[in-house]
């Protein structure tokens, strides 16, 4: 042979690399729980080898639903490695819509936290592509689910023969299944190198580091860090839930360094009246995403916070951009500059691209870009925007501009944008006047039905605690602050917090529902 022949590198590759020459360093920590690279791998490959004597073959499917736990990366790596589709599950969505998300993933096995399995047990008569013998439950016994310690005892600790490459499945993420058949993101194997390689540059994370995931592992945003320190071949701790104190305390005592959290988050800590008093100084990267900082914020977690504040805008099926601290003077409000090997460019209705400084449709190209919805053709060509080279663009349905030097701004998601008389109103802009006002927490601004107007803006503000305020002295502090055409209509309070996902993003279409329905 005169030539080398060198097959595709994948992730579980690089993780049982790990495994060989890191094997006494930690690679994960949650509460009490300790794993070596060693036994990290080792475990990857008994839960692959395990669903392989199951039965399990490549691309079959297999459903996650579980809260923070150790067991889910060698759930997650062990499916993959045994040439399996992992599909991870949000504990946030109603047992309903999860049966949905099964069934339209076609899953052949499902592994469920003991404590969650009740969520799925009225809809399991529906689950037929599931046999008998697929439920397996984590963390504790049920009746009629399979034990997972049982699954992993059985399975060798020898790495499987099953050949992988960068085009085969990796995962299906779920966009949210409130309502309707919710749509499944599909990644391969290369699309996950690329995050994980492109992520792990961008937020300079490498062996010597040790992140905290605090935000759900079913979550996309998350696996900015789970995937990146894995590849990295850091240390990662998991903490079930989040609580503030908890949070710094580990930071403190793990010597953290990286970390993903949602806006929300950040808010929490500063709000403690003894967060001066931990140590941070570890922290080299605070990666935020979701849904967008706001200025005030983000102003105070730079002077608060050490290391760099990152804020990245995405979505999952793969389109990114980030901003840094050396990139923020002058322009705070930015999300920033694409990854390398990324493109960003802005469309008009007719998909036309339009000049810097002009308003429209963001789309995006990446080498992380998901190749399709899973089993949406139709859905998959109507988010295709062709450049010159023929290169297959997504239309991500967000609203934002590009400036002169191609920072990119977002204002609104299109769906959201506010259309009164005919005039574009981004919520965003009018939000970001109600944050300043002194008793606003939160605010939410949406478009209800007007007979003249089509629609008109009405904020939905939350109060600090032992604040008062009417909506009139709201709305006439506002408005005058505002162009005439994004003036509030009207001004409502609520006492409890908006409907958010995973990553704290407000769900604005719930907040919406009951006046159109009304109207």
């Amino acid at each position: 042979m005169d030539r080398f022949l060198v097959r595709d590198t994948i992730l579980p590759d690089v993780l049982a690399g790990h495994g060989k020459w890191r094997a006494g360093k930690t690679a994960l920590i949650c509460g009490d729980q300790r794993l070596t690279w060693g036994e990290f791998n080792q475990r990857i490959n008994q839960v692959a080898n395990g669903l392989i004597a199951q039965g399990l073959k490549k691309g079959d499917k297999v459903s996650l639903l579980s809260s923070n736990v150790i067991e889910m990366p060698e759930i997650i790596f062990g499916v993959v490695r045994a040439g399996g589709v992992m599909v991870p599950l949000s504990a946030m969505v109603p047992g309903e819509a999860l049966a949905r998300m099964i069934d339209d993933s076609d899953s052949k096995f499902i592994f469920v936290l003991a404590s969650l399995t009740e969520l799925i047990e009225p809809y399991r008569s529906n689950l037929t592509k599931i046999g008998n013998q697929g439920f397996f439950t984590i963390g504790g016994e049920v009746k009629g689910w399979r034990p997972y310690r049982e699954l992993l005892a059985a399975g060798s600790e020898a790495e499987p023969e099953v050949s992988l490459d960068y085009e085969d499945l990796f995962n299906i993420m779920y966009t949210s299944g409130t309502t309707g058949v919710p749509k499944g993101i599909l990644h391969t194997h290369f699309n996950r190198y690329q995050f994980a390689a492109l992520a792990s540059t961008d937020f300079k994370i490498d062996s010597t580091a040790t992140s905290i995931a605090s935000t759900a592992l079913y979550a996309n945003g998350t696996w900015l860090v789970f995937l990146t320190t894995f590849f990295a071949g850091g240390t990662l701790v998991i903490m079930p839930k989040f609580e503030a104190r908890e949070f710094l305390e580990l930071i403190m005592k793990e010597k953290c360094t990286h970390t993903f959290m949602a806006p929300t988050q950040f808010v929490v800590l500063l709000d403690r009246p003894d967060f001066d008093r931990y140590d941070l100084s570890s922290m080299r990267c605070w990666v935020t995403g979701g849904s967008a900082m706001r200025l005030d914020t983000k102003k105070t977690v730079m002077k608060k916070f050490p290391g760099d504040l990152v804020e990245l805008w995405g979505l999952t099926e793969g389109v990114a951009t980030t901003i840094k601290p050396e990139d923020m003077a002058g322009r705070m409000d930015s999300v920033g500059l694409p990854w390398p090997g990324c493109d960003i460019r802005i469309i008009d209705d007719n998909g036309r691209e339009v000049p810097r400084g002009v308003i429209g449709e963001i789309i995006g190209y990446s080498p992380i870009l998901m190749p399709s919805y899973y089993k949406l053709p139709e859905k998959t060509k109507e988010a295709v925007w062709l450049d010159e080279k023929g290169r297959t663009y997504l239309k991500t349905g967000d609203m934002g501009k590009l400036d002169e030097e191609g920072f990119l701004y977002i204002l609104d998601r299109k769906k959201d944008m506010i259309v009164s008389g005919g005039i574009n109103i981004f919520a965003s802009d009018i939000e970001e006047v109600l944050a300043s006002h002194p008793v606003v927490k939160d605010a939410a601004v949406i478009g209800i039905p007007h007979d003249k107007w089509g629609e008109t803006p009405l904020a939905l503000v939350i109060l600090h605690e032992g604040s008062n305020a009417t909506g009139e002295e709201i709305k006439n502090w506002v408005n005058p602050k505002l162009a005439k055409y994004q003036r509030l209509s009207g001004v409502e309070f609520r006492t409890e917090d908006f409907p958010r996902n995973a990553l704290g993003k407000v769900l604005k279409r719930f907040l919406r529902e009951p006046y159109w329905r009304k109207g």
